[in-house]
């Protein structure tokens, strides 16, 4: 029958124990468990895509010819994340070219053309 470990005994495979452990390497920040990145809602991606459509155009075009009106209210739906109710009105020919080339690139970005923020009510 194996005798009873004594105490200073059952001390020392602790130590052991405890130097093995705090010998091994620290697991990298990257291995370690972080919480997965969000992926985009397909909402967020599409407004995400016409965003950068409209900076391209402006930083292309600039915004001559484009109105305070038509500026403001498109400004206000690309804050809004584009979910505001479509209320930017085209009335200038710039404005309505802007508004066309906007469409064609959300289209070939595969956005529907109900996405898009240009409406005009009287």
């Amino acid at each position: 029958m194996p005798s009873k470990p004594t105490p200073k005994a059952a001390r020392r495979v602790a130590a052991a124990a405890l130097t093995a452990c705090l010998a091994l390497p620290a697991l990298p920040v990257a291995a370690q468990a972080q919480p997965a990145a969000r992926e985009r809602t397909w909402s967020e991606e599409k407004c995400a895509r016409y965003t950068k459509g409209w900076s391209d155009l402006v930083a292309r075009r600039g915004k001559a010819g484009l109105g305070p009106a038509f500026i403001e209210r498109h400004e206000a739906f690309l804050a809004s994340g584009c979910l505001a109710q479509a209320d930017v009105c085209p009335r200038s020919p710039e404005e309505l070219d802007v508004a066309n080339i906007l469409t064609i690139l959300a289209m070939n970005a595969g956005t529907a053309s109900t996405f898009l923020p240009f409406a005009c009510r009287r």
